[in-house]
């Protein structure tokens, strides 16, 4: 049975009284350091981060950029289990009260065990799961082994995805329709595609679930262009640039460089 996370819910529904928009920042979890992960997720929230999701590295990202790419693999240099990304993000759970959705390939929960995974996950106090690469209709029983554990499901829209794909894509989405602004790769980009507003306005008017638009937000002009339009703004490569340039600085810098960038995109809108 389709069943929403009450935190994932409950941060939707106040945002959308207060006629607001919801910033999502991605972090890719190990990089460079777990414990700058654990440092990392207080001061998004500090910053301002409705949800956060982290992104579990794996060897052939899909449709990520350059940016996450190699954040992923610089992780993955240091033999990062699955398990560790979830112990630490349970022992840092206590200090954010924000909704945490982990971003995973398939395959990685495949190898995991997918029963096995889902149980990990929401024991580790995750509230959702974005699954990029999980079509329906196959999607359909994983989906329901998700909602099985109490945990959300994520899945991605493209603007070149048929109608009647899309409509089976949204009827298995219980948190949010992760809404790509561009087809292909992540990335930064001066503007937002002209087409964006009308395909959320068909995307919204199939689903009363709340809708998110990722791929290419990296200035608070993004986010004002959002609001209105879609229910939340997804931030990855641009924050995962501001990570690195004080790689050499230690997780504390680190931690308050991605702080600043998440409350200086939301200056245009306050």
């Amino acid at each position: 049975m389709k069943t929403q996370s009450h935190r994932i819910a409950a941060t939707f529904e106040a945002l959308r009284k207060e006629n607001r928009i919801a910033l999502m920042p991605f972090i890719p979890a190990g990089y460079p350091t777990l414990s700058t992960t654990a440092a990392l997720l207080p001061a998004l929230q500090a910053g301002g981060a409705n949800l956060i999701e982290i992104g579990i590295p794996f060897s052939d990202p899909i449709a990520d950029g350059p940016t996450i790419q190699a954040a992923f693999t610089e992780a993955l240099k240091k033999k990062l289990k699955v398990s560790e990304v979830l112990s630490t993000v349970a022992a840092t759970r206590a200090k954010v009260t924000v909704p945490l959705l982990a971003m995973v390939s398939y395959s990685i929960v495949y190898k995991y065990g997918p029963e096995r995974f889902f149980a990990d996950a929401a024991a580790a106090g995750f509230d959702g799961l974005i699954l990029p690469d999980l079509p329906p209709p196959e999607a359909a029983k994983t989906c329901e082994k998700v909602w099985a554990v109490g945990l959300d499901t994520v899945l991605l829209v493209a603007p070149t995805t048929a109608p009647h794909r899309r409509r089976e894509i949204t009827d298995l989405c219980s948190g949010f329709v992760y809404y790509l602004s561009v087809s292909g790769i992540t990335g930064e980009r001066d503007a937002l595609p002209e087409d964006m507003t009308a395909n959320l306005a068909e995307l919204r008017k199939m689903t009363r679930t709340p809708v998110c638009v990722g791929f290419g937000i990296s200035k608070p002009s993004h986010i004002k262009q959002l609001s209105g339009i879609a229910d939340g703004a997804i931030v990855g490569s641009a924050l995962v640039k501001k990570m690195t340039e004080k790689l050499s600085d230690g997780e504390s810098v680190i931690a308050e460089a991605a702080m600043a960038y998440t409350k200086h995109l939301l200056t245009e809108i306050e």
